[in-house]
């Protein structure tokens, strides 16, 4: 099948986190034969900010370390959809293109014989920003794809969509795997974005804070950080290292000991059951992991088994001093939660439930309204492990 898609950005991965599962996602497709095209506009905020804060030697690394992916760079005043179109049996719009962009999709895609078309929500906006949300007109597709069911919920209870299907992100096993040649030299490292101080407190009370009473060997790994969050940051011992290519990620996991799961307050609050990609990136890693509050409403791990799940900053302590301190107990952990994304969250497993989902939609039955995201859809076996670059 040939696949169009339109999204924020396939090459950066500045302060873009769904770059990391597009990737994924791309990569499995095209490993099984399928011819897929990734448009992106060329004034993305995160591709302007990846250039500004790194050089254009940036997006040179990244074709460097994925040769196989290429995206088209469109000026959003000037694109012609027909010939984008032309011959697609899938497309799929990202939540993060504009309301005029998605309504003329929609437009192009009527009459379209045999052509399904899905919306691709991952984001916070159905709660914190329903009004933004409202300005997309989705009547002219197919459905909707929503990395978490209370988004989907939240779809089909203000009806913006009438088929919406539960799709949750996943790793990219290909790239995320456990490194064992790259010794543990230090403790801890936590990679994410300060973002819009969503979970400013939260970052205090179970890092921060945890690193400065342990006295710590720690790594950070984000950007966006305030003045105040740095000079924290710094207190605490914890050595900023601003943004990294999500394809270096592996290694940073392989150097530490541990890392944790901070989510952001919109996530925890309104919309549980959605974990950062984080979460299954280090597991896929094999490190050990320590959680703030989250509620898995969703059941996709094993919390205590997989991960801790600390209750406070005080119990955070806690679990990191027995994840460094007790070595069954770490490679416990990290090996059940690897065991976990292996059986149940890889970019394979997600490609198995939207190829379910194309097949529901192009049978004529009444579509299902939430896909599996056990990975039961296409009854995946576990991806081969080899380099991303020749996936």
């Amino acid at each position: 099948m040939k696949f169009v898609l339109f999204y924020h950005s396939l090459v950066s991965d500045w302060n873009h986190g769904n770059a990391h599962f597009l990737r994924g996602v791309v990569t499995e497709l095209m490993a099984r034969g399928h011819q897929v095209e990734v448009y992106e506009p060329t004034d993305s905020w995160s591709r302007q900010n990846l250039v500004a804060d790194q050089g254009g030697a940036a997006v040179e690394a990244f074709h460097a370390a994925f040769p196989r992916l290429r995206s088209h760079c469109y000026d959003p005043h000037a694109l012609e959809l027909e010939p984008v179109l032309d011959g697609a049996d899938v497309v799929i719009v990202h939540e993060w293109n504009t309301p005029e962009l998605v309504a003329e999709v929609g437009r192009a895609h009527r009459g379209a014989a045999g052509q399904v078309l899905l919306f691709h929500d991952t984001h916070h906006r159905s709660v914190t920003a329903p009004e933004e949300m409202r300005r997309y007109a989705l009547r002219d597709y197919d459905g909707t794809l929503a990395f978490g069911e209370a988004i989907r919920r939240r779809y089909i209870e203000n009806g913006w969509s009438e088929r919406v299907w539960t799709w949750h992100e996943a790793a990219d096993t290909r790239l995320f795997r456990p490194r064992p040649e790259i010794p543990r030299e230090h403790d801890l490292v936590w990679i994410g974005n300060w973002g819009d101080g969503e979970r400013a407190r939260e970052l205090r009370e179970y890092l921060i804070e945890p690193v400065a009473a342990l006295g710590l060997d720690a790594d950070l790994h984000g950007v966006r950080y305030p003045g105040d969050a740095l000079e924290a940051l710094a207190l605490a011992g914890i050595r900023h290292h601003g943004w990294i290519a999500n394809h270096q990620v592996p290694e940073a996991f392989a150097r530490h000991r541990v890392t944790v799961h901070v989510p952001r307050g919109p996530y925890v609050e309104a919309l549980p059951g959605i974990p950062t990609i984080r979460v299954f990136e280090a597991l896929a890693c094999g490190i050990p992991l320590a959680s703030a509050p989250w509620h898995d409403d969703e059941n996709l791990f094993s919390p205590g088994r997989d991960y801790l799940v600390a209750g406070n900053g005080e119990d955070m302590r806690d679990k990191l001093r027995s994840i460094l301190g007790e070595p069954d107990l770490a490679a416990e952990l990290a090996r059940h939660g690897l065991a976990t994304i292996r059986a149940r969250h890889t970019c394979a497993h997600r490609v198995d439930e939207l190829l379910a989902i194309l097949a529901t939609l192009r049978s004529g039955t009444p579509a299902a309204r939430h896909a599996s995201t056990g990975g039961a859809a296409g009854g995946a076996t576990e991806p081969t492990h080899g380099v991303v670059l020749d996936a």
